[in-house]
């Protein structure tokens, strides 16, 4: 390709001085026949089974043989001989070079540097300090790196450019590579959770003519071929109840959402949601199901920090600064308690609740319906108080108002079966005893519809799930469940960038500036 080949927003990568070094590196390895890109590699084992070779027989120079590949993350060239630790998905190793052992290889070993992918074959020993090693006699180039690793792999600490650059923070931080290989087993393991609960896997729209299932402003996009808008969804709810209608009685769905919002550390538009809805259950069964589940993943989570726990023992996993705990049951206090405790007013007492509105500044206090009132007062003085709690905690029973799409509770009509999962303050999951009377949604929809401005996302009714629902669906539960805030909870991570592979962040203009400065002796 060449040194003015490789771009970088405005700025030719080939300024760098360490990449202009690195080509020469290259050239060489072109000199000496090799592809500096390498191709397939057979016959590898991870580092961690490899480590697993060595016991307390095996001799200082060596008993089983181990074929491995991996980043190279620190590398010592000390003459006639170079140790090198080469970090895979599994953990790492190190790796001993003896010029005696290569030959003609040891030419190609003086060129590797810091950042190259490589492999390397021999046997599994130690050195005289202990350390498990493999004495390579055969090794070969996977891929030449042409900018180094930042800060000899100790760490990248530059918070942005980790989200920006998560292929760096991924192989310079192993905490972060943890983090997101321990997401793909809770999401998972979730599966499974399911699969023995005979709920099957589906997948809706993202694109929707009308969105719909939460209140939220949607992204919008445009379909060329048909000269429409679409919206991108921020919910598969009325999609996913569609098929209870048609008869797949437990459906679920894991994926993205999006909605047109703010960020912040438990915010980000575009977000993954496990949804789920369970024919003939309701309320009831989802709070067991809900609890299950968490307190499974939980336990799962702590075997793999620790040791399983005893069957007896309380399941505790830190999250910021404090411990949670996980052990069900979990604690159940409804709405209207955590309002009048915190509130100081019924819930109900609409005069009331209306002065201490007005006492607290809320806009519109007068005039607002009120149960929009309510959850507001709610959001402000209850729900922080939430924070504090060590135990994840249901509140149920929410003003109907609030829950167009929830069935009233039965005699209590001004209350709807729904409940929201809270864990140190956050809420994690939201469930129903799903609404399926399509008189009363209808009611409800249209309600709701008088009150919205033209751009949010409900402001056009579906009235073909009315039609679904005129055909009869079943009394069902329905579930849903932050994943990255679930994730956040069982890696006591407080930020969901640091559990989203790739964040959403402000446009900023970069340059050849923001290369890594390459490592002392590189």
């Amino acid at each position: 390709m060449g040194l003015v080949g490789i771009r970088r927003g405005n700025m030719l990568q080939s300024e760098n001085p360490e990449f202009k070094f690195r080509l020469t590196r290259l050239e060489k390895w072109r000199a000496m026949g090799v592809d500096p890109f390498g191709s397939r590699v057979d016959g590898l084992i991870s580092t961690a089974t490899a480590r697993t070779l060595h016991t307390s027989e095996t001799p200082h120079d060596g008993g089983p043989e181990a074929k491995v590949a991996g980043r190279i993350t620190l590398l010592r060239d000390i003459g006639k001989l170079i140790f090198i630790t080469i970090s895979d998905w599994t953990g790492s190793i190190q790796i001993g070079l003896a010029r005696q052992f290569l030959s003609v290889a040891w030419e190609q070993a003086k060129l590797l540097e810091l950042g190259d992918l490589a492999w390397f074959s021999g046997k599994v020993g130690h050195t005289k300090t202990g350390e498990i090693t493999i004495w390579a006699d055969h090794i070969g180039l996977v891929s030449k790196a042409l900018l180094p690793p930042p800060e000899k792999f100790h760490g990248l600490a530059d918070t942005e450019l980790r989200y920006r650059r998560r292929y760096l923070d991924l192989a310079a931080n192993t905490e972060s590579l943890d983090i997101f290989l321990a997401r793909s087993r809770i999401i998972q393991s979730i599966r499974e959770f399911l699969a023995a609960r005979q709920f099957v896997e589906v997948e809706t729209p993202m694109m929707q003519a009308i969105p719909g299932g939460a209140a939220a402003r949607p992204f919008i996009t445009h379909h060329n071929a048909l000269d429409i808008d679409l919206y991108m969804r921020i919910s598969p709810e009325l999609f996913l109840k569609r098929l209870l209608v048609g008869g797949m009685e437990r459906v679920y769905e894991i994926n993205r959402n999006f909605r047109n919002e703010g960020l912040d550390t438990r915010h980000n538009p575009e977000f993954t949601m496990l949804e789920l809805y369970q024919a003939y259950s309701d309320l009831a069964g989802m709070m067991e199901l809900t609890e299950t589940l968490l307190a499974s993943l939980a336990a799962a989570r702590y075997a793999a920090l620790h040791k399983p726990a005893a069957p007896d023992a309380r399941i505790k996993l830190p999250f910021g600064d404090r411990l949670i705990d996980f052990t069900a049951p979990f604690e159940r206090i409804s709405y209207g308690e955590l309002f009048t405790r915190h509130v100081g007013a019924d819930m109900t007492d609409d005069h009331a609740v209306r002065q201490i509105a007005a006492q607290h500044g809320l806009p519109d206090a007068v005039k607002m319906d009120h149960d929009v009132l309510v959850g507001q007062l709610f959001e402000r003085l209850a729900e922080p108080t939430l924070q504090d709690r060590t135990h994840p905690v249901f509140v149920y029973d929410y003003p109907a108002g609030l829950c167009p799409l929830t069935k009233r509770k039965t005699g209590k009509s001004h209350l709807a079966e729904r409940f929201e999962l809270y864990v140190a303050g956050m809420e994690l999951a939201n469930a129903y005893t799903e609404l399926n009377d399509p008189l009363i949604q209808y009611e409800t929809f249209s309600a709701q519809l008088a009150g919205l401005k033209a751009e949010d996302s409900m402001a056009r009714m579906d009235h073909d799930f009315i039609t679904a629902l005129c055909h009869g669906m079943p009394p069902a539960g329905g579930l849903g469940i932050g994943i990255d805030r679930l994730v956040m909870l069982l890696t006591s991570q407080t930020s969901i960038r640091d559990v989203v592979l790739f964040p959403l962040l402000k446009s900023r203009s970069v340059d050849a500036t923001d290369t890594p400065e390459p490592s002392p002796g590189a």
